[in-house]
């Protein structure tokens, strides 16, 4: 890893119901995931991706390793070009907004921190 590559390549969001997950986060970034190919006893459920542009992609995982938390790594998910309208869909996806939308600066953009209904900790970002 150097400075010209991304620092993350690949994500996997742990899920108890890969079928609750995926409404959820379908439900919440108005978006349509894939299943992907099962392995090694994982089921996953891929985020839309164009694989091999050279950014992060990811999925939910539902295995014996994969195991909700709200302590520990974070993830940020992209919710451009507007924060509040994803925030605002969590609730009534079964989801927890534990801290509401903040700005974090101009350049950087605005966060907040929600609970999945898998029990996730995830941070949402937007640059607007």
């Amino acid at each position: 890893m150097d400075k010209n590559s991304n620092s993350l390549n690949w994500f996997e969001i742990p899920a108890t119901d890969i079928s609750r997950a995926q409404k959820f986060y379908e439900t919440v970034f108005a978006i349509n995931m894939e299943p992907l190919p099962e392995m090694m006893g994982m089921k996953m459920t891929g985020f839309p991706a164009d694989m091999g542009n050279g950014k992060a992609v990811g999925a939910l995982a539902q295995s014996e390793q994969h195991k909700p938390a709200t302590d520990g790594v974070v993830i940020y998910l992209n919710a451009n070009p507007s924060i509040q309208p994803v925030v605002d869909r969590v609730e009534s996806a079964g989801g927890k907004v534990v801290m509401p939308v903040m700005d974090i600066s101009p350049e950087i953009g605005k966060m907040a921190f929600i609970i999945d209904t898998e029990g996730n900790k995830i941070g949402i970002h937007a640059q607007n």
